[in-house]
């Protein structure tokens, strides 16, 4: 593929074994996006239809193994397209479900789709299928967003069940269990109901936790387990007559504040979702999860390990005691973002970086774990941006969304306006993206804000830049567009890296993917 046909909306199919890639299709075929993918069931998957994101959400399908289109393709409908699916009785019917339709096709021998419209009769028509799944016996049945469940026989295009008010809310998806037990899980009222085969209640029901989220996706697990896909990126496990489980947790908005455990293999992160999660290195989970009740921008470490302090949206700052898991103290530092915020190395200051241009200084009491205001340095002429502290805990060094590199008398709040003097100053931390031994992270024709973050470990420093790739060079990277290698993972900017106490791991965070990633360091 040339990098322009990379860009356009295609297929391609994996092997599940070896994560190969065992097809591309329909470079040039799609619109926009692909929507919908399903493979054929009764002839081991040698079909794909496929719904991609063009104003007709047109329906079309493919003979993979051999990259062709079979026939032409159908016309879907203005309306979103939610699901679709191959019928697993019928080698030649095709589902697809969304907003105000629910579609029958039917892929005639020549290639040809043709479609019926499924008919409600005197049932009240919702707004939304928002799923379906096939029972047993070969009957579609449907959940939509009246909160009701449909039966439609197979072969017939006319509702001959209707299950009304199945949940409070819309049923956002459906599940056929090895035993032809049906699932349903509602989105408002996050329950699991379980039905038997002829569409009754077995008695048997769960409700997740609100903060887990709603219901999203149903799926049969291991043995009698089954899997739960919620709104809020959890994945939950377990059974309706015992409690779920998270199998994986994850945060739910933009995400920015990530700091490492001084000396233990952990880290923290936070973001605009007001939760702080505490993750356990060798096993990739969530240890814990806390509401702390701010959209948080920024989070670090005490030298100690025991205290964290979080920077918030709103120019508030809190104390965390991760021991016994409560704040401790809250701050206000102005009312702007607090957008980097730095423990000195002996523990007993604190800078507070903000938005407002100023970066506030605290003095801790060792004791008490209280902490009070020394003071504010000013000088920048925009917003803070990073932040550093010296080995000795005097200086700071401090980057701002104008390119400006300052140096400050951390203890004395006064800027030192000789910069050269500053030269063979041993900081703490790299995490000042523009310094005497950073500036060679930013590339060719960089506008100042592609690099969103830095750090560095014994020779090797990383970065993080709006292009979704985190980036290693030899540190110190002083000279102009340094050599580097880039690795790509995020499917968003990467707003913080952070390398481990023991340098073996790089810890990255997205800002609108989300995603958490640990990256080996192998050479």
């Amino acid at each position: 593929m040339n990098d322009t046909a990379e860009f356009l909306a295609h297929v391609r199919v994996w092997s599940s074994v070896n994560l190969n890639t065992l097809r591309i299709i329909g470079i040039g075929s799609f619109e926009r996006a692909i929507g919908c993918l399903t493979f054929s069931k009764t002839d081991g998957g040698s079909l794909l239809a496929v719904v991609d994101e063009s104003n007709e959400h047109t329906l079309s399908v493919w003979s993979w193994e051999r990259g062709q289109r079979v026939g032409e393709p159908a016309r879907n409908v203005a309306d979103p397209v939610l699901a679709a699916d191959f019928h697993p009785m019928d080698d030649n019917v095709i589902v697809t479900c969304g907003k105000n339709h629910l579609f029958f096709w039917n892929l005639e021998a020549t290639g040809t789709l043709t479609k019926k419209v499924a008919i409600f009769e005197k049932h009240d028509k919702p707004k939304y299928v928002l799923c379906f799944a096939f029972a047993f016996n070969g009957d579609v049945v449907t959940g939509d967003s009246n909160g009701n469940i449909l039966v439609w026989p197979r072969g017939t295009f006319k509702v001959a069940q209707c299950i009304a008010n199945a949940h409070d809310g819309g049923i956002f998806s459906l599940c056929v269990l090895k035993d032809g037990t049906l699932l349903s899980g509602g989105g408002k009222d996050r329950r699991i109901v379980a039905w038997d085969m002829a569409y009754q209640r077995t008695g048997l029901e769960a409700e997740l936790r609100e903060t887990v989220g709603p219901v999203r996706t149903l799926s049969q697990g291991k043995g009698s387990m089954i899997l739960v896909g919620t709104t809020r990126n959890c994945i939950m496990q377990g059974t309706l007559d015992l409690n779920f489980s998270p199998l994986v947790q994850g945060h739910t908005d933009e995400l920015w504040g990530l700091a490492v455990h001084p000396h233990q293999l952990q880290f923290v992160t936070c973001g605009f979702d007001s939760h702080l999660y505490l993750w356990d290195v060798l096993s990739r989970t969530a240890v814990r999860c806390m509401d702390v009740g701010e959209q948080s921008q920024c989070v670090t470490y005490h030298p100690n390990g025991d205290l964290i302090a979080i920077g918030t949206t709103k120019g508030k700052w809190l104390l965390m005691d991760m021991v016994e898991q409560k704040v401790i103290m809250e701050e206000n530092a102005g009312s702007e973002i607090i957008s980097c915020i730095e423990f000195s190395p002996d523990g007993r200051l604190l800078a507070v970086a903000s938005h407002d241009n100023a970066i506030y200084v605290y003095q801790g009491d060792e004791a008490s774990h209280r902490y009070s205001r020394l003071g504010r340095c000013q000088g920048h002429t925009s917003f803070v941006t990073h932040l550093d502290w010296s080995e000795d805990s005097t200086f700071l060094q401090s980057n701002s969304g104008d390119h400006e590199l300052l140096f400050w008398n951390g203890a004395q709040l006064r800027q030192v306006p000789d910069a050269s003097s500053m030269r063979d100053t041993r900081w703490a931390t790299q995490h000042c993206t523009l310094s005497f031994r950073s500036s060679g992270v930013w590339p060719d024709g960089a506008d100042g804000t592609d690099v969103n973050t830095c750090d560095a470990h014994g020779d090797i420093l990383a970065s993080g830049d709006d292009f979704g790739k985190v980036n290693l060079f030899h540190y110190p990277a002083a000279q102009p567009k340094s050599p580097c290698y880039s690795y790509p993972g995020h499917s968003s900017h990467v707003t913080c890296v952070r390398f481990l106490h023991d340098g073996a791991r790089l810890i990255s965070v997205g800002g609108k993917d989300t995603a958490v990633m640990q990256w080996s360091i192998v050479s």
